[in-house]
């Protein structure tokens, strides 16, 4: 990620969220991914604010507070873990009206 993309999300964190809450989200996101085997586990209890959909969620919003090149950077970077956590899950065949335009949260990871 280039210095201006940092320093805008920065600028971000301190209006909307916490100091490294990207970093966070994106860590969370990646030792998810990290695991090993074809498809991923689901958690045995679901921890509402600390799930890695979660922190996906906030990289979402996120990105619609970003300037156009800090936006576009930022998809660079998610783009290749979205598209493992899309390999690796399988669709939701249940998802509730909360879940709507968040595709991630409709996906299962456990099978």
């Amino acid at each position: 990620m280039s210095s201006l993309t940092r320093a805008a999300i920065r600028r971000v964190e301190v209006e909307h969220y916490w100091p490294d809450a990207v970093w966070e989200s994106l860590e969370r996101y990646k030792l998810l991914l990290r695991s090993p085997g074809r498809y991923l586990d689901g958690d045995a209890s679901c921890s509402p604010g600390i799930e890695p959909e979660d922190g996906r969620d906030l990289i979402a919003s996120v990105l619609t507070l970003l300037p156009g090149g800090a936006r576009r950077d930022l998809e660079r970077v998610i783009a290749p873990l979205d598209e493992d956590f899309v390999r690796r899950t399988v669709p939701s065949l249940s998802w509730g009206d909360w879940a709507a335009g968040r595709w991630w949260y409709q996906r299962d990871r456990e099978l």
